[in-house]
């Protein structure tokens, strides 16, 4: 039984997930250029705007760094280069923590935004309130992940995680990996498919908008008037 579900949550799920990822900005590209943005309120409210954007881009780049070292990069690399896996732990400690905490912080304030100002609490969505939701979820499971496995000696998820989530992209499935994975690892991991689900569907789609034609356009000239 065990073994079923396993496969269903790391062999099939990862992959409905994709489809509906790529399909999604596909359709969405396709049926709804026009909303394909951050749609910002800027002009409602500035000060919340400014400080919670800043804290939360910041805290969340720095987290995707992380990840990109902890679960692209293999662990054959950083035992290349001599760094140990206690070296590794406490680096992804002591730089994971903070900008979790920093993320976290700057997502409350946007969210204490959109409750706290009126016209911005009329112009949200469903979809609005979803992004916040699950942002939240996947980012404190995250962190708590991240805090319950602080004194961990045993488990090392560029072993487990990296390697079965490097495997999806080459088609080498390998749920055998995530068995013995602490639980709450796995809460992040679900929170993720969520999150990535809803993902095409909402404003997140700006995330690939790379304003590349500003590049080659015309400057503008403005003239005095005479």
């Amino acid at each position: 039984m065990n073994n079923s579900i396993d496969w269903l949550l790391w062999g099939i799920i990862p992959y409905i997930v994709l489809t509906i990822f790529i399909g999604g900005h596909i359709y969405r590209y396709q049926k709804d250029q026009f909303g394909w943005s951050s749609k910002s309120s800027e002009f409602l409210e500035k000060k919340y705007l400014r400080i919670g954007s800043i804290m939360f881009h910041f805290g969340i780049f720095m987290v995707l760094g992380g990840h990109f070292l902890g679960i692209l990069v293999p662990v054959s690399v950083y035992n290349s280069l001599g760094v140990t896996e206690h070296q590794y732990h406490v680096m992804a400690l002591v730089f994971g923590i903070p900008a979790g905490i920093v993320a976290v912080i700057g997502l409350a304030i946007l969210c204490y935004r959109r409750l706290s100002v009126k016209r911005i609490m009329k112009t949200t969505s469903k979809g609005d309130w979803a992004v916040l939701f699950f942002l939240m979820v996947v980012i404190i499971s995250g962190l708590s992940a991240t805090f319950l496995n602080v004194d961990s000696h045993g488990f090392d998820y560029r072993t487990t995680i990296a390697p079965w989530f490097r495997g999806l992209f080459v088609f080498n499935v390998q749920p055998e990996l995530m068995a013995e994975v602490p639980v709450w690892f796995k809460i992040h991991l679900i929170a993720n498919y969520a999150f990535a689900s809803i993902w095409p569907f909402t404003r997140m789609v700006h995330v690939f908008s790379f304003p590349v034609r500003y590049l080659s356009r015309s400057f503008v000239i403005y003239k005095a008037r005479l």
